[in-house]
């Protein structure tokens, strides 16, 4: 809980969302749900192996059966590439691998890659086609690890990726897409004035956003050539975007329909399944419905990458840092784009540094090609950094917040890119984190049990970018906000409370609505921790707007100048003595016939970085390695926290999903790159038994580049846990986990490890 900053009388309250009742009641309409009249059924072929050529594809017996009305394959989608020579100078190349990842061309790069995709009256019949089309395969050798990826001798996934370093192209070919150097200072000469110098390795599995809803589209080519999708994303504008690119068609001939969103995560910010769709429904001449299996899911949508860090601090004898490098290897999966530019970028947020040098690799392996999750990037980075951090601490005895006090980044210090931070709560966190009651208390013991207690920071830098608001004044006073963010988590209310914050009038007066790509101007995608700051703004402008346009009709109805007209905080207007309420404005407007409608499209600046600590308390059985966390506390600066429920959601469900990448998620593939936990029964996420009641402590330093001091949550959360939990069990039993997750096996086998010694 916490303190709002500031006098307001809807920020920081705690109103019910709009859009709860719809959704415990279960009448809410999501993806799955889209159903359009003859509509046909679509199943997509995947490749068995994980690394093969494609010699020849014969679809002549699926298309003969009986109830298939289409088949496809990537000849049917247009070659962004096609005719050009030199497709890296072009622009083109990301465009080349984006559609042959929705649809192989030439060879395959991960099980579980699209090859044909067919379309029939039902499921079963599709499923029957499958069955039919024959593909002749040439297998090709399989690269799974970075390191081993990363070697010159190694099996080329893509023949025309040559490393890009700031521009620069490696004139071989080699499976690593792009190098990221950011360097300042004088690293040698801060090692050199280090009294101790720490250094260590660490690896992380590849593991999956698990969003509950399965990736879907309805999609319906019209004879006109209007092209109409429904579909599960965190952003219609986007998926409209991508849908322009790689069918070559108008995006003012392309409208995507929001659909409400199971889960998303970062996951759901691009195409899978949408222009396949699009292309069965323009061959068919109807409309073409695809879901996904679970199975599906976790072999060919985009997981977080895994990979490799190497990290080394040099520390004085008073526990000040002189100096840190470090170098991560990520996992892009069959195309280039892995999130490790980010983990550059965030690793050592939390830490003042002046002498520093990071690498971060961007490496293409055998595996479904990596996307985005919850602040990616930054929980592997930071799993590597905090876990040597906690090292450090315990090898020279310092305590561990009061290390990260020392050394914290505060406002003025160079970020990893060499720009500087402005007003950031690092200290704040830090403060709060001290004076917890969970830092506080005994640690207390288990029996039977190895009982241990962890810490770690976390740092996300949060977004901006493009948004739109539109504020219609209804009769009865009430404001319909169309607002362009897909709603994750409650968004719909962070946004509207401060429409109805600057308008004066309760959250329950505003109606928030999220609109197609035809009924609303762009907004960029739900992600990055950017709606509540972004599109908040755009709702504070169009209210704004709103309000200005209402103080001119009253003016114009009472025949006054509009300077004369005050408006209040309550949402009343004042002119000489006379006072109106906001519903009573909305009235007399409404009977001049006044029809008003507040809009606005900003791209704000100054989204300002956000700082957590989190602390974990875990359970050892030490003959078995099991682990458990019986205790969380989860401190986080959100700002100004608009809607509080929704931040302590987002740091609460941000634990959850760590405490799962902490301990039992991963990837586990064979030889062969064949994926060998494909259901949710073997790829084990957290469920309420795995996971203890999470104390959440807002913490609120106002963000000054934002009108009511907000700063983005959803990210940040994801961001400790995979230290605070390792370091917690390094604080029970001695034993450093550095290769994720923490499974039963590997934990008793450090532990064994240490009784060797």
């Amino acid at each position: 809980m916490a303190e709002t900053n500031g006098n307001y009388n809807v920020i920081g309250t705690r109103p019910v969302r709009h859009d709860g009742v719809d959704k415990v009641t279960g009448r809410a309409i999501y993806g799955v749900d889209a159903h359009m009249p003859g509509m046909l059924w679509g199943q997509v072929l995947r490749s068995p192996h994980a690394h093969a050529r494609i010699l020849s594809i014969d679809t002549s017996r699926a298309e003969a059966l009986e109830g298939v009305h289409a088949v496809m394959t990537a000849a049917d989608l247009p070659d962004p590439g096609a005719g050009v020579a030199e497709a890296n100078e072009s622009g083109l190349q990301s465009k080349r691998y984006k559609s042959a990842s929705l649809m192989a061309r030439d060879k395959v790069l991960f099980e579980g890659h699209p090859i044909a995709a067919v379309a029939a009256t039902n499921r079963h019949v599709a499923e029957e086609a499958l069955e039919l089309i024959d593909v002749e395969y040439e297998l090709l050798p399989v690269v799974l690890d970075v390191r081993e990826a990363m070697q010159p001798d190694a099996p080329l996934l893509l023949d025309d990726l040559h490393m890009d370093t700031g521009g620069e192209l490696a004139d071989e070919p080699s499976n690593i897409a792009s190098r990221t150097i950011h360097e300042e200072g004088d690293i040698e000469a801060g090692f050199a004035a280090a009294d101790r110098v720490f250094e260590g390795e660490y690896t992380m599995s590849m593991v999956h956003q698990g969003y509950i809803e399965p990736h879907n589209a309805l999609a319906y080519w019209s004879a006109d050539g209007h092209l109409r999708v429904e579909c599960s994303s965190q952003g219609q504008f986007g998926i409209r975007s991508e849908l322009a690119d790689h069918l070559q068609w108008p995006i003012s001939k392309i409208n995507v329909f929001p659909s409400e969103i199971g889960g998303g995560f970062g996951g759901k910010t691009t195409i899978y399944l949408e222009p396949l769709a699009a292309v069965l429904s323009r061959k068919s001449g109807r409309p073409v419905k695809l879901t996904m299996s679970r199975s599906d899911i976790l072999r060919a949508t985009g997981p977080a990458p895994g990979g490799y860090a190497w990290v080394k601090i040099g520390i004085t004898n008073e526990g000040r840092i002189t100096a840190a490098q470090a170098m991560f290897a990520f996992e892009a999966g069959g195309y280039p784009g892995s999130a490790v530019g980010a983990a550059c970028l965030c690793a050592f947020g939390p830490y003042k540094l002046t002498d520093f040098r990071i690498d971060g690799y961007d490496v293409v392996v055998n595996m479904p090609k990596s996307h985005a999750y919850r602040a990616p990037g930054a929980p592997q980075g930071e799993f590597a950094v905090d876990s040597l951090v906690d090292e450090i601490c315990e090898e020279m005895g310092f305590d561990r917040l009061e290390f990260r006090a020392m050394n914290a980044s505060e406002e003025g210090d160079l970020r990893a890119n060499g720009t500087r931070y402005h007003c950031i709560g690092n200290h704040e966190v830090i403060e709060a984190a001290r004076t917890s009651d969970h830092w506080r208390s005994a640690i207390g013991s288990a029996p039977g049990r190895q009982r241990g207690r962890g810490i770690a920071s976390g740092f996300w830098m949060n977004g901006g970018g493009m948004s739109t608001a539109v504020a219609q004044l209804n009769a009865d006073g009430t404001v319909t906000l169309r607002e362009g963010s897909v709603d994750i988590g409650g968004t719909r209310t962070s946004v509207a409370m401060q429409a109805a914050e600057t308008l004066g009038i309760p959250v329950e007066d505003v109606d928030p609505i999220v609109p197609d790509t035809d009924s609303i101007a762009f907004t960029g995608v739900t992600g990055g921790s950017r709606v509540t700051f972004a599109t908040g703004w755009a709702a504070i402008e169009a209210a704004r707007d709103l309000k200005q346009q209402m103080i001119d009709g009253l003016a114009d109805h009472w025949d006054v100048a509009s300077e004369s007209i005050a408006a209040d905080e309550d949402g009343t207007f004042r002119q000489n003595g006379e006072t109106v309420s906001f519903k009573e404005a909305a009235g007399i407007l409404d009977g001049d016939d006044l029809r008003l409608v507040g809009s606005a499209t900003v791209v704000p600046e100054g989204s300002g970085n956000t700082f957590a600590i989190h602390i974990a308390d875990v359970d050892v059985d030490l003959e078995t390695g099991k682990v458990d966390v019986v205790r969380y506390t989860a401190i986080q600066d959100a700002g100004t926290a608009i809607y509080p429920p929704y931040v302590e959601g987002q740091m609460e469900g941000g634990v959850a999903q760590g405490i799962g990448w902490a301990l039992t998620e991963e990837y586990v593939y064979d030889d062969e790159g064949h994926m060998r936990n494909v259901s949710l029964l073997d790829y084990r996420m957290p469920t309420t038994l795995d996971v203890p009641m999470i104390e959440s402590i807002i913490v609120e330093v106002p963000n000054p580049g934002h009108p009511y001091g907000a700063r983005g949550v959803g990210e940040v959360p994801i961001v400790p846990p995979l230290a605070a939990i390792t370091n917690a069990i390094a604080d029970a039993t001695g034993a450093r986990m550095r290769d994720l997750p923490a499974s039963p096996p590997k934990v008793q086998a450090a532990i064994a490890a240490l009784d060797s010694d």
